[in-house]
């Protein structure tokens, strides 16, 4: 369970362990499976869906010999609506439903022990749809319906677009909230009073990154017996305040993020305001109280791998790329950089 976070990763990051190295990888893989599956042809009746059904998705995605097997297909949906007048332009521009990932169940008896524990993957994908980069922009703070339950001296809060594509509905769909809490709910029906170690495991890409966090939070949050519940995120915005993490650390929450230094999306939205120094705010000319009304005092959350992608590419673009992360964290040197700063 320590490469799950039990001792936020103490001892493991500086220089990166091996072992660590291997499961940040193979969760990459499982993010990738993500992208590979989804409809990016906006030309394609199936467009913006999953291509495989569920029983071949990681087969049909180039990773057969996982151990997992996949229980669910999820869907997000934004609460944003286009103007009237962009229906009679393609339909796939005002598409608020789109498949973001997927549900997986480790089978396999001799993954089990090699990973000491029955684990459970949800991963997602980054952006793709018209709606999704909308809510993107949607780069506001607000609070958390259950913020009035906590202590903290200012509210939790989470980025507006986030927390919308997380808890929005459709005729077609509930919420991805509530996908994944029915999900969740199932499977630890089915394995109460198991002997075995339990693990969840939340990992995505951008977009996903942000999805994972608002996922664990929102699994700790509800199912107060569940399993230990681990965010590896990669190329991650920021999502919520200071209070938004520590109430998911009190839940119980880990999360490892894997951090390129060139990546911009890593640096945005808003700006870090240190909890400890309130009158400071990284990067802002603005002073943090302004910030604060302003709903764009955001904190970083969990712990932090960090990565450079110089010397490799300067493209802004290509340093956001999933397959630059990997390749990044299967290259690390011993002499790796790392943001020690926990919750």
């Amino acid at each position: 369970m320590k490469y799950q976070g039990a001792n936020n990763w103490d001892g493991l990051l500086d220089p990166l362990d091996d072992t660590l190295r291997s499961e940040i990888i193979r969760y990459g893989e499982f993010v990738k499976a993500a992208y590979t599956c989804f409809d990016f042809d906006p030309s394609s009746t199936s467009y913006a869906t999953c291509r495989f059904p569920k029983d071949y998705l990681l087969c049909r995605s180039g990773l057969p010999d996982t151990g997992y097997r996949v229980t669910r297909h999820l869907h997000a949906t934004s609460g944003c609506f286009l103007p009237k007048w962009t229906h009679v332009g393609p339909s796939w521009l005002s598409r608020r439903s789109s498949w973001i990932g997927y549900v997986a169940v480790c089978k396999d008896k001799e993954e089990i022990a090699r990973l000491g524990r029955l684990d459970v993957i949800i991963a997602y994908r980054g952006t793709a749809t018209c709606l999704e980069w909308l809510e993107n922009l949607r780069a506001t703070l607000i609070h958390l319906p259950s913020a009035a339950s906590c202590s903290f001296q200012t509210d939790p809060m989470v980025e507006c677009g986030f927390w919308s594509l997380f808890t929005s509905s459709s005729s077609a769909y509930c919420s991805l909230r509530d996908q994944v809490r029915d999900e969740v709910g199932r499977i630890l029906a089915t394995y109460k009073g198991s002997d075995e170690p339990f693990s969840l495991t939340v990992t995505g890409h951008s977009l996903g990154a942000a999805l994972a966090v608002l996922t664990a939070y929102d699994i700790t949050e509800t199912f107060r017996d569940a399993p230990m519940v681990t965010v590896v995120s990669f190329g991650g915005p920021r999502i919520g305040n200071a209070s938004f993490c520590r109430r998911l650390e009190e839940l119980g929450g880990k999360v490892l993020r894997i951090v390129n230094t060139h990546d911009i999306v890593t640096k945005v939205p808003g700006f870090v305001v240190d909890q400890d120094h309130p009158d400071e705010a990284e990067g802002a000319i603005i002073p943090s109280w302004l910030l604060s009304k302003m709903g764009w005092a955001y904190a970083d959350i969990g712990r932090e791998l960090r990565l450079s992608s110089s010397g490799r590419t300067t493209n802004v673009v290509a340093s956001h790329d999933l397959n630059v992360y990997l390749n990044l964290v299967n290259q690390l040197s011993a002499t790796c950089t790392f943001n020690s700063s926990a919750f």
